[in-house]
């Protein structure tokens, strides 16, 4: 059976991964045999790389508002967050380029098993979400998300607490009176 440790010297070793780790530069994740969470999430971007610390700033305080839990819990041993790239993949012509889709394929299903307890994934943005659901998902991300009760009470789709997603949320006021509440009261239940 995989171990943690030797997942994370596999992945530094990876010939794909070979000119992260040339510059010291660890994948990140955050996996604990105990989470009952699990976030989804998009690569890491430049800054959280640099700072080595996932959700870290205005996009993490913004998520963990969504989700009513504090810095000490979303750290803790009962979250656990698992990017679709541990590696910041570069920019590209309109943002940051896609996740690499190696990673997800070769290491989530052995990291997966590492963490038997979880009641809810949590998928945050596009990536995530095609990746997971497949042809479950809708038409498009907003319609997925808007659609969440379909894939409770282990699933929930959300969009990136990005401060760039802020327009949308403007424009989808659901978001913050329906899913939000939701999904609050669905963490609160996984964490008791």
């Amino acid at each position: 059976m995989d171990t943690l440790q030797g997942i994370i010297n596999e992945i530094e070793n990876d010939s794909r991964n070979r000119t992260y780790t040339e510059r010291g530069i660890h994948p990140l994740f955050q996996i604990h045999p105990k989470a009952k969470v699990l976030i989804i999430g998009q690569a890491p971007g430049q800054k959280t790389e640099a700072a080595g610390h996932l959700f870290h700033d205005v996009s993490g305080k913004k998520l963990m508002g969504w989700l009513g839990v504090d810095d000490k819990t979303f750290y803790g041993e009962e979250v656990a967050i698992l990017p679709m790239d541990f590696y910041f993949p570069g920019k590209g012509k309109s943002g940051d380029k896609a996740p690499r889709a190696f990673i997800c394929k070769t290491y989530h299903p052995r990291l997966l098993k590492l963490m038997p307890d979880v009641d809810l994934t949590l998928l945050i943005g596009q990536y995530a979400v095609k990746r997971y659901l497949k042809e479950k998902m809708k038409r498009n991300l907003t319609e997925t998300v808007r659609a969440y009760r379909e894939y409770l009470p282990d699933v929930m789709p959300l969009v990136h607490p990005s401060p760039l997603n802020f327009r949308w949320q403007g424009k989808n006021p659901w978001f913050a009176e329906e899913v939000i509440p939701a999904l609050q009261k669905r963490v609160a239940e996984v964490l008791r």
